[in-house]
């Protein structure tokens, strides 16, 4: 079955989500939370490489996060699903394992 990875830290502060992105097999999915939503951004230097992560895994980001840090959820990259908590939950219990990136 799938794995979904949680990833909590900025891409602009270690280099974890493209860690991540590089070792999660296709059908994998990825969901960006705490300083870890900076990734879901578009028009940044990492943009590029989660959209071109979308076409072997499902990015989701947390919007509570997103909130918390004062980013806008229009200014998510296109693709990128935006979830609550209540949908956190389903994610961990729909895939066979989570994998935490620190």
């Amino acid at each position: 079955m799938s794995m979904l990875h949680t990833v909590n830290k900025s891409p602009f502060e270690r280099n974890t989500l493209e860690s991540c992105i590089s070792l999660a097999v296709p059908g994998s999915a990825i969901l960006l939370i705490e300083d870890g939503v900076i990734g879901a951004m578009a028009n940044t230097k990492h943009s590029e490489m989660v959209k071109a992560a979308m076409a072997n895994v499902k990015i989701y980001v947390l919007g509570p996060d997103l909130k918390a840090r004062g980013l806008n959820e229009g200014n998510v990259v296109d693709g990128i699903s935006v979830v609550g908590y209540g949908e956190f939950v389903d994610l961990t219990t729909e895939h066979s394992a989570v994998q935490s990136w620190l």
